[in-house]
């Protein structure tokens, strides 16, 4: 029995042991993404409007034709700047399933603030169809999803150059220095003047990514500067009860020596 225990331990170890080792190796392909300063980093950062508003066309424009945000509904733009009647407008771009008729039929309507983002393809197996093979993720959370999310995006984006001599590119496959792998099915996204902003920023490559990031953060966490305010009303709310819990200990501590 001893036997048969100290082996299954022994196999266990080895199996972390090899689980590890090979995270770290997987890990090592990756190249770590530069720190950036965002507007939102830190206890009392927000979303910059403006980037916001860019991040959206960057979206729109360049992003919205693989990539899905299917978490969104496109009233929520709302929150960042847009007005009603743009929201409108933005929605009543697209078409989406309407109720089934009275013959049960499913016909197409125009989109209303209160749907969600459309997705690009239909289904799973359309999108597959559509980008060689590889699916396109959702981009709803992607910033969650991600370890370092914003910076790793933005790393990612403005990260595409070319392989060097020694490393062989398949085709249909790009070069980039911060996916793991340096290898990504995703053809380079960005252009300089890839989009005509309205507010005439001029869009190089490092600004789109810097606006979609923004953007795509929002996306995943709406509820962001909500969540520092109120964090910072709980930290002033306990800083203000220390003190009070400190002058009624001494008033009624005061003649104890």
């Amino acid at each position: 029995m001893n036997k048969i225990r100290t082996a299954l331990v022994a196999g266990v170890f080895a199996a972390t042991a090899s689980l590890g080792f090979s995270s770290a190796n997987a890990a090592g392909d990756a190249v770590h993404p530069p720190e950036h300063h965002w507007s939102f980093s830190g206890l009392f950062g927000t979303y910059d409007r403006a980037a916001l508003r860019r991040g959206f066309e960057v979206y729109k424009g360049v992003c919205a034709g693989c990539h899905g945000l299917r978490l969104v509904a496109y009233r929520n733009l709302m929150d960042i700047g847009f007005t009603e009647d743009e929201v409108k407008a933005i929605a009543a771009e697209v078409d989406v399933p309407a109720e089934p008729n009275e013959d049960g039929e499913i016909e197409d309507r125009p989109g209303i603030p209160a749907d969600k983002f459309k997705s690009p393809f239909a289904n799973e197996n359309a999108a597959r169809a559509g980008n060689n093979g590889a699916l396109p993720p959702d981009l709803s959370l992607i910033i969650k999803a991600r370890h370092n999310g914003a910076n790793y995006l933005n790393a990612l984006l403005t990260g595409y150059k070319d392989a060097p001599v020694d490393k062989k590119v398949p085709d249909g496959m790009y070069y980039n220095t911060y996916f793991p792998g340096q290898l990504i099915a995703m053809a380079p996204p960005l252009s300089d003047e890839g989009v005509d902003y309205a507010d005439k920023t001029k869009a190089t490559v490092k600004q789109q990514a810097e606006d979609v990031v923004t953007f795509l953060t929002w996306a995943a966490q709406p509820e962001l500067e909500e969540r520092k305010r109120t964090g910072i009303k709980v930290i002033l709310f306990l800083l203000l009860l220390t003190g009070l819990l400190y002058v009624v200990k001494r008033r009624i501590w005061a003649d104890v020596h």
